[in-house]
């Protein structure tokens, strides 16, 4: 999973190529935000083993919903890791739909584009395997506030990047009833940057994230690479001036840059401060799934700058 400036030469040359051949393509549409009517919808809340829970009133877990404990969510970060370090040890395997299938969902299938463009242009797989240092801290959502098609949770963990340094990573993984967890979306956080800390309920859940917000923010994104399209602030929110997007974009634009057509879910939850964080991947139309572009982002309480606290093409 590569950081954003290490990657701009290749989405120059990507820039403009069709869809990789016998990739499975997902619709990058933004999903209705209705969680009793729409499956892998933008997710709102979760809980963190590392914060402290607050004394605001929260409803009572429905009998009828089966919770997600951090334990179970950590032992399935735990066995897609091994899943995944173990198939990237197969020759080629990006080549097999199947295996991404089992590995990926949402933005992060597109991680065999990236190893599939790479072959094209003859160079070496890019994906290293992932050995988190310490214990992950996991974010789980209330159950009642679950999806009903599936359910999801966010992990932060430490592991080397394909340039072997050391950096704090956000994941969040999703899956359908009866389904493994599959990774949705991942990025690494820019240097000096830190996740922020969550406020949680009485039960120590965190509490939901504003979905309106989720959805402009992401389309402040889309407003923003996809440059003429769209003015800049559309949305009703603005990256901050310092954003590291604002860096990349004149780079990136100097190429055939094509424009985001959609994205997957969004996660995300109410911060400590009063602030939201968000995470989510946007895609490319049906006709140029070569360049994907997760984000991790915070506005802060009252604010309409949104602060890019992580990004990543191709997840």
């Amino acid at each position: 999973m590569r950081a954003l400036p290490l990657i701009v030469a290749l989405v120059l040359s990507l820039a403009g190529c069709g869809a990789i051949p016998g990739l499975p393509y997902r619709p990058a549409d933004p999903p209705t935000l209705s969680r009793a009517a729409s499956p892998a919808i933008s997710p709102s809340q979760s809980q963190s083993q590392d914060a402290t829970p607050s004394s605001s009133a929260t409803p009572a877990p429905s009998a009828t919903v089966r919770a997600l404990t951090v334990a179970q969510a950590r032992t399935a970060m735990r066995t897609w890791v091994a899943a995944y370090n173990a198939a990237i040890k197969k020759r080629k395997w990006w080549r097999s739909n199947a295996r991404l299938d089992a590995l990926f969902v949402e933005g992060a299938l597109y991680e065999g584009v990236l190893e599939r463009s790479r072959e094209g242009f003859g160079w070496k797989p890019a994906h290293k395997p992932i050995n988190p240092a310490g214990t992950p801290t996991i974010y789980v959502p209330r159950p009642e506030r679950q999806p009903p098609a599936g359910d999801w949770f966010i992990a932060k963990a430490t592991y080397r990047d394909t340039k072997g340094h050391s950096r704090p990573h956000v994941l969040a993984f999703l899956r359908s009833p009866g389904q493994s967890f599959r990774l949705a979306v991942a990025t690494p956080l820019h240097w000096g940057q830190q996740m922020p800390k969550p406020l949680l309920d009485a039960d120590g859940y965190i509490t939901d994230m504003d979905d309106a917000m989720a959805a402009a923010v992401a389309e402040e994104y889309r407003n923003f690479w996809n440059g003429d399209r769209k003015k800049e602030g559309d949305s009703g929110y603005r990256l901050a001036k310092d954003s590291y997007s604002r860096k990349a974009f004149p780079q990136v634009n100097k190429g055939m840059y094509v424009g985001f057509a959609g994205r997957g879910s969004v996660f995300g939850f109410r911060t400590a401060s009063g602030g939201m964080f968000f995470l989510f991947a946007l895609l490319n139309d049906a006709k140029s799934v070569n360049n994907v572009l997760s984000e991790a982002v915070l506005v802060p309480k009252g604010s309409k700058a949104v602060q890019e606290l992580g990004g990543s093409w191709f997840s």
